[in-house]
């Protein structure tokens, strides 16, 4: 008899969890959610989604471009295409997250077996890692920034510090990393509730920054005006591929991950909407505040200030810094701990599951990243765009085409979901034809670091590793039952 239930809308649980709650690869933060307990709505997807989109590295993202040399018509449309053409992968990795009620690294096991599930689960959480020490600087970057509106002498009150920056500035550092933790061991409660109210706030203050720099500008009419330094169709492509690879690279994370969150979905309908309509929309609003707003920098202050901490520091009112600080630590705040905290806090009690808890798992994420010395990283918008995002978006790229291929073409949407906690079951060991098209999807999209002949490769990095690592899965797994593929180890 099968131990599964399944409503009529297609999701399914387990009737009996004694077997699987037995099992060494089990624990409570892995565990299939119960269907009593799907409980968001389309709502909460669209304001995680808010809520993520409206931070720092967003606004930073459009700035960025305009920095390389596109104009804010160019930047947007950048940005606005890569967010529908991520969309995508998205939705289509969702679907197994409302449908089975599982997070991403037990999904996993399905492709690469219950052992090999922790090659693409820890390379997700590497770069989650990375991206929470880049946030938690932002965050602590604001911190520093309020204090210093309204403590005097607060730059230099406990010395000149070391690294390029004072003993305030890592203390602030330090500050948003600890409230980081402090809500990762609270757990996802807090967290939906965080995202629920923060989406709207950081909305409403980022509007107050825009009309002040309309109004400094003179209008919209200067801002608009302003033109890149790409005349023709010919110089902005060189620019333009990477660049768009950059913006799919930006949220390839998440295109792994969302079935950490819509795991607790009550409907397929309900998080496809939230995520249709507040992804790409949200995404493009908030980039175009934030080229209306570097723009009008040049004309305020007669240099582009990409950095909206930064220029919100130049403001002389210790009321107005505070307040924008603050909507500054909220945003970044929101942001870090669901994209970058969730999911590697998963991918590490994926690999021990009787060792490591998701607390446990969100404590190694913060110190990897303070490790990865995200000060360094962010020292440049180039560095920021070209190097991590498009670097990082080959290997994503090649997982999602994994996943995608062995979901829904190879399985055709039907897992055991039993199975997926048994190292005993269909999914035992390692896949080693999925682990081989994920390397061989990586390869090609990095071999142009190495090989300057297959340099174009590298520009489409995320398309390359996608398409590439999803052919050849299908591939291997053409011909053979779903399970004959996986290996004892």
């Amino acid at each position: 008899m099968s131990n599964e239930r399944r409503l009529a809308d297609g999701r399914v649980e387990l009737v009996d969890t004694s077997r699987v709650e037995a099992s060494a690869l089990y624990n409570h933060d892995l565990a299939p959610v119960p269907l009593s307990r799907r409980n968001w709505t389309t709502y909460n997807y669209a304001a995680l989604w808010v809520s993520m989109a409206h931070c720092i590295p967003t606004y930073m993202l459009a700035s960025g471009l305009m920095t390389s040399g596109m104009s804010w018509s160019q930047a947007l449309f950048t940005i606005l295409l890569g967010n529908t053409i991520v969309l995508i992968p998205i939705l289509l990795n969702s679907h197994p997250g409302t449908k089975y009620g599982i997070p991403f690294p037990v999904f996993a096991r399905a492709a690469y077996g219950t052992l090999g599930s922790n090659v693409p689960a820890l390379m997700r959480a590497l770069v989650a890692c990375g991206w929470f020490g880049i946030q938690a600087w932002i965050g602590g970057e604001a911190l520093q920034t309020m204090f210093s509106a309204i403590i005097p002498g607060w730059p230099t009150l406990l010395g000149s510090g070391f690294g390029g920056h004072t003993t305030t500035a890592w203390v602030s550092f330090m500050l948003f990393w600890s409230l980081n933790i402090y809500i990762i061991y609270r757990g996802m409660d807090l967290l939906r509730a965080v995202e629920n109210w923060a989406a709207p706030f950081v909305l409403i203050m980022t509007g107050a920054l825009l009309w002040w720099a309309v109004s400094r500008a003179n209008g919209f009419g200067p801002l608009l005006a302003q033109e890149g330094k790409f005349r023709t169709f010919g110089e902005f492509l060189p620019v333009f591929v990477p660049s768009l690879t950059a913006m799919i690279g930006y949220w390839a994370t998440l295109s792994l991950n969302m079935p950490d969150f819509t795991r607790f979905g009550r409907s397929q309908r309900e998080q496809m909407i939230g995520q249709v309509v507040a992804l790409p929309t949200t995404m493009s609003v908030f980039a175009a505040m934030g080229v209306m707003i570097t723009s009008a920098t040049v004309i305020i202050y007669g240099e582009s200030i990409w950095d909206p901490v930064q220029l919100v520091g130049r403001f002389t009112s210790p009321v107005v810094v505070a307040i924008a600080m603050f909507t500054a630590v909220v945003a970044t705040l929101a942001v870090n701990i669901a994209a970058n905290v969730v999911s590697p806090a998963n991918d590490f009690a994926n690999a021990f599951p009787r060792l490591i808890s998701f607390k446990t798992g969100g404590l190694i994420t913060g110190i990897l990243g303070i490790a990865i010395m995200p000060w360094r990283l962010l020292a440049d918008p180039s560095g920021y765009i070209y190097t991590w995002l498009l670097g990082y978006s080959g290997g994503l790229g090649s997982i999602a085409g994994v996943l995608i291929a062995d979901y829904w073409i190879v399985r055709r949407r039907e897992l055991k979901l039993e199975d997926l906690y048994l190292p005993d079951g269909a999914y035992r060991g390692s896949n080693w034809g999925a682990i081989g098209a994920t390397a061989l999807g990586c390869a090609l999209a990095w071999a142009g670091l190495v090989i300057p002949a297959m340099r174009p490769l590298y520009d489409y990095a995320w398309f390359v590793g996608f398409f590439a690592a999803g052919l050849a899965h299908v591939a291997l797994a053409t011909g053979a039952p779903p399970a004959a593929a996986v290996q004892r180890v």
